[in-house]
């Protein structure tokens, strides 16, 4: 969500402006080293391990890590007979993982002729994240993708006053809340739960963030999952630590007595979809 998603520089819909005429939009593939050791785990093994792992990003998707092939496992790839096609680097190849009892089918694609202009991948191995048990970066686990270098979070104290209703109803009201900036995404409001007036009531939705931590969810004024808390979030973030905070995109929001536009984000979608379904 850095460079190359959103609203990144190098992301489908750029929030700013180039003194130099840019890639076509989507088009854009970039690949660097990373200086992190990075593990691949399945089936209680490791199947992967780098310290000269190369990370890829590519618009409009989240990073990932390719691998120098002497650094996998090779007990583990047997040759599957899938290929797919990238516009922008070529025709892959596949492996089906086999670890023990565990088989992931096609869960490992490499490229062994990219095509020209192609960055330098020729038989790096990537892997399905979420086909893995576990991935580590140095000794930490990492949840649901690679964290991207150039995102960045800015958590600050703020005495602005944040006002939030849904409908002309008051949901909550404050001037000590924490702001959360997050490349790329609209600016979050975390409030404390004495400062929210609505009835909440816990839902069994759960997201995972690799830069915050694991998410629970509530729903309030009768809309399902309008607000969320991370009650033990990673150390990095750790000032919003039980505090609640609301869907931009779902509620009305006032900084100060200004009525802040709803953003346009992949959550919009659902709240249409929700409009519909009431309609």
């Amino acid at each position: 969500m850095g460079l190359m998603y959103g609203t990144g520089p190098l992301g489908l819909e750029p929030a700013g402006t180039f003194n130099f005429e840019p890639p076509p939009t989507g088009w854009a593939v970039y690949l660097e080293p990373s200086p992190k050791r990075v593990r691949v785990q399945l089936g209680g093994q490791t199947i992967a391990d780098s310290r000269r792992v190369m990370l890829m990003q590519e618009s409009g998707l989240q990073p990932v890590y390719y691998f120098p092939p002497d650094d996998v496992r090779h007990d583990v790839l047997e040759p599957s007979d899938k290929h797919t096609r990238c516009p922008k680097k070529g025709e892959a190849s596949y492996f089906t993982l086999r670890v023990g009892d565990r088989v992931v089918e096609h869960g490992a694609w490499y490229y062994p002729h990219p095509i020209g202009g192609a960055p330098p991948i020729k038989d790096l191995i990537a892997f399905y994240w979420d086909r893995m048990d576990r991935w580590l970066e140095e000794a930490d686990e990492v949840m649901v993708h690679p964290r991207d270098p150039y995102h960045r979070i800015d958590v600050c104290s703020s005495d602005r006053q944040v006002r939030i209703s849904l409908e002309g109803s008051l949901l909550a009201e404050t001037r000590r809340s924490i702001a959360l900036f997050e490349s790329n995404l609209p600016p979050r409001w975390y409030i404390p739960r004495e400062d929210v007036v609505a009835e909440i009531e816990p839902s069994d939705t759960v997201t995972r963030c690799p830069y915050k931590g694991r998410a629970s969810y509530h729903s309030a004024a009768g809309a399902k999952d309008l607000v969320w808390c991370y009650e033990e979030p990673l150390a990095e973030v750790g000032r919003i630590k039980g505090l609640l905070c609301f869907f931009n995109e779902k509620v009305d929001i006032e900084l100060d007595g200004e009525l802040q536009e709803r953003p346009e984000t992949p959550w919009s979608q659902s709240v249409r979809s929700e409009h519909r379904k009431a309609a």
